[in-house]
């Protein structure tokens, strides 16, 4: 199965929930937004929303800063 995350191909050996991508990245999901083919998945309901073959992905990370 094929997803393409922030614009790069990403292989993935089976469906996974976005929380589950999001560890894989090693992402904090209090600090990050995730869109799934345009759409944005609200925290809530990140270990709920599966991801499909084909899914394009966009994953910003919140940066604080001074």
């Amino acid at each position: 199965m094929q997803v393409i995350v922030n614009g790069e191909p990403v292989e993935l050996d089976k469906p996974v929930t976005v929380g589950e991508l999001l560890g894989r990245y090693g992402l904090v999901p209090a600090r990050v937004a995730v869109e799934v083919n345009q759409r944005i998945v609200p925290r809530a309901d990140y270990g709920r929303t599966v991801l499909d073959d084909g899914n394009q992905i966009e994953i910003v990370q919140f940066v604080g800063g001074g």
